[in-house]
């Protein structure tokens, strides 16, 4: 049966370093990074892993069709819906003024429709899927719209996702702690 797992917390809580433990020592994982760069700090403890456990990841960075890299891949990670939601915002609402209502739940649905797709094609395979994403009720209030649309947005999608995921964790302090 398949896993879908949801970690979630604030910015430089531990989510990601957690992910890549949990599948420590698998071989043939699947990094999906929605972001133009890794965190060199992440690529340096990857590769650390990697050879201390004889075995080989395949990385994306910069990832799109998210669904299309999962083919044989028994083990995901996903990393990180924040960046995918900033990227989505930039690609289908270049300016901000422009934002409304029925745009922001394209936006939505979109996103939502995209994550689905991936753990549709990792439960096909009977797979792990572990999705990374920031919390967003821990900031304060943001001032300009594009913070405001971003945390409106994530927040949507988190709560999602989440609902979704057979099991929800929650990182603060590099601690992990189960919530669902």
């Amino acid at each position: 049966m398949a896993k879908i797992i949801f970690i979630t917390g604030g910015a430089a809580s531990g989510k990601t370093r957690w992910a890549v433990s949990y599948y420590e020592g698998c071989d043939n994982v699947l990094y999906l990074c929605v972001s133009p760069k890794m965190d060199p700090d992440i690529l340096e403890r990857l590769n650390f892993s990697n050879n201390k456990h004889g075995v080989e990841w395949d990385i994306h960075t910069d990832t799109r069709d998210l669904k299309s890299y999962v083919k044989e891949h028994k083990f995901v990670i996903l990393d990180n819906l924040g960046a995918y939601v900033s990227r989505s915002m930039k690609e289908l609402c270049p300016d901000i003024s422009q934002m409304n209502n029925d745009l922001k739940h394209q936006i939505e649905k979109s996103i939502i429709d995209d994550v689905i797709g991936v753990m549709d094609a990792v439960k096909e395979i009977d797979g792990n899927l572990l999705i990374v994403t920031i919390e967003t009720g821990f900031s304060v209030c943001p001032q300009n719209d594009d913070q405001v649309y971003f945390r409106e947005i994530l927040g949507t999608v988190n709560q999602r996702i989440a609902n979704m995921c057979t099991d929800v964790y929650m990182s603060a302090s590099g601690i992990q702690f189960k919530i669902k």
